[in-house]
């Protein structure tokens, strides 16, 4: 016989210092203060940290690592920086996809003993790209409560930099390594009507813009390397272009996300492609406002920058 499932709820806070650890609350360090964490109830706790830089992280999140019993993340080493860096003694334990089968029962068999794991990610939002959704499944068919920190995103914070659309995006991760089956998924991809997001490496990145820019077209495209980091860079350009350039040896170090606009449905009207430039011409060069206007309608640049150098003279009139 299946055991009745408890109800799962999310206390606002768990009364009486009831915690898994005995009612001592943990601590963590911030603006050389040392402050104490809220006890945590037991269960499976979600919890977003920076994709680069340390202090994107929120108070919530620092107060979780430190009271929870056990973090699990996919690199000890990776982790334990951002732990250090707050003061937060929280015992970690690898979680990731070359030993999830195996660690997953574990951190199961914690949750049943009343314990408060937390679950997070190299950097960003744990369940993106990792195996994590596993266990968030598993925990909640035991009856676990399973709760999210919210936080930083290397697919939200490329999408909102990307200067493209936003109302509606497709996320596909990784493509294939191989360029057979890279080439193949890219086709597939090609007439999904939304913004599309991808993951790169460094290694890849050419040979990928290449492909994009063969199955997609010259769409206008975003490359957005190492974001809230010290060397943060955003390329804007259509995919052939960003395929030339990276080709030629552009610096591919660091993290990378590859945003694709959508397939045009209808191209700009020359009414648009004017209104666009006047009003650009009003505030840039006109290389500037043939970039902006070519990136926004995916209209080809030669085409943007002939129209801009007839309207450049009526608007320098119109300013004076």
């Amino acid at each position: 016989m299946t055991p009745a499932k408890r109800p799962v709820t999310v206390p606002a806070m768990v009364k009486d210092g009831n915690t898994a650890s005995g009612g001592k609350s943990r601590r963590y360090e911030l603006a050389g203060a040392t402050l104490d964490a809220p006890p945590l109830g037991a269960g499976l706790y979600l919890v977003a940290t920076p994709i680069g830089n340390l202090r994107d992280i929120s108070l919530r999140a620092l107060q979780t690592l430190a009271a929870a019993d056990l973090i699990a993340c996919e690199d000890t080493r990776v982790t334990r920086k951002l732990v250090e860096h707050y003061g937060i003694a929280t015992p970690l334990t690898p979680y990731h996809e070359h030993n999830a089968a195996e660690a997953r029962p574990k951190l199961l068999a914690r949750l049943a003993e009343g314990q408060a794991v937390a679950l997070v990610s190299d950097a960003g939002t744990p369940l993106i790209s990792d195996p994590g959704y596993r266990l968030v499944r598993a925990a909640q068919a035991a009856g676990h409560l399973v709760t999210a920190n919210p936080g930083a995103s290397a697919l939200l914070s490329a999408l909102s930099v990307a200067g493209l659309p936003t109302d509606r995006f497709f996320f596909e991760g990784f493509l294939p390594p191989k360029q057979a089956a890279r080439q193949k998924r890219i086709a597939e991809l090609a007439a999904i009507p939304a913004t599309l997001v991808l993951f790169e490496s460094g290694p890849r990145l050419a040979a990928a813009l290449a492909d994009l820019a063969n199955g997609l077209g010259p769409r206008a495209a975003a490359i957005c390397r190492e974001l809230t980091k010290l060397h943060e860079e955003v390329r804007r350009a259509p995919l052939d272009e960003l395929a030339q350039t990276y080709a030629a040896g552009a610096e591919t170090r660091g993290e990378i996300v590859i945003v694709v606009a959508p397939p045009q449905e209808q191209a700009a009207s020359a009414g648009e492609v004017d209104a666009l430039l006047r009003r650009a011409l009003v505030r840039v060069s006109v290389k500037d406002a043939v970039g902006e206007v070519a990136l926004a309608t995916g209209r080809p640049r030669r085409e943007v920058y002939q129209r801009a150098l007839a309207l450049a003279k009526d608007v320098a009139d119109d300013a004076r």
